[in-house]
């Protein structure tokens, strides 16, 4: 799967960027192109000003299957499976067709019109092996997740105009980012208002590690919660004036 997110919808962690300039990085045309060209029958999704989504269903592992859902012009992607499905669809009112990416959209949908939950609990109570990209058009939001062991990983970068570039295919990535990326942090979860985030330890601030490769040029960084550093409380909930997308 791969998405491209424009910087005005999902900016791009500063960390992210290598000091490292690449050349050779394909635009983002080019990039939607290549992904096509690797991955057969693969179907992109044009998000508008907000940047694209492309999946492909070939050459997928069973255990790990990857699903598009779209509900009330929310875009999302799931690779994975959650465990307490049922559990959940009972949580969230759904029927009993409703699978993984229908479940994670209605997540979305309660945090988004001010449920009763803070982000992190909502995300930690996805239990299973999974990764997720969702694009709420009518907001211009971006939710992002990668389960607390990092059982199914993604990638993400920053391209040369600073937009958002995500991928489980890491070929991809090094193609349209160089350098400048690195796996998504396990346990974490990112927003557009609210930038990445971890649910295990919601508490803490998250800090970028330098990385560098065997060549020993700098990459991206990985980011790591930082034990030592506590957030701020007393974030507004249900109730407030401003909805949860200006929170998180």
């Amino acid at each position: 799967m791969l998405a491209v997110f424009e910087k005005s919808v999902a900016k791009s962690p500063e960390g992210l960027k290598s000091p490292q300039s690449d050349p050779d990085l394909v635009e983002d045309g080019s990039i939607i192109d290549h992904f096509a060209d690797l991955h057969s029958g693969s179907v992109t999704i044009n998000l508008g000003s907000g940047g694209v989504l492309a999946y492909s269903s070939a050459k997928q592992n069973p255990l790990s299957p990857r699903l598009f859902g779209v509900v009330d012009d929310m875009f999302c992607l799931f690779q994975g499976h959650l465990d307490n499905v049922a559990s959940l669809k009972q949580q969230y009112g759904l029927n009993k067709t409703a699978n993984e990416v229908i479940i994670v959209i209605e997540a979305y949908r309660t945090l988004r019109d001010r449920g009763p939950y803070p982000a992190d609990q909502v995300v930690r109570g996805l239990h299973g092996s999974f990764a997720f990209i969702l694009f709420d058009s009518s907001t211009k939001a971006t939710f992002i997740a990668v389960d607390a062991d990092g059982s199914v990983p993604i990638y993400w970068g920053t391209n040369s105009k600073e937009d958002l570039v995500l991928s489980d295919d890491i070929e991809i990535i090094k193609k349209g980012c160089g350098k400048s990326y690195a796996p998504f942090p396990k346990g974490c979860f990112f927003t557009t208002s609210g930038g990445l985030q971890s649910f295990e330890h919601p508490l803490n601030e998250l800090k970028p590690v330098p990385r560098v490769d065997s060549q020993g040029q700098v990459c991206g960084a990985t980011f790591k919660v930082d034990a030592e550093s506590k957030k701020a409380s007393g974030m507004p909930r249900v109730g407030s004036a401003t909805d949860w997308s200006s929170h998180y």
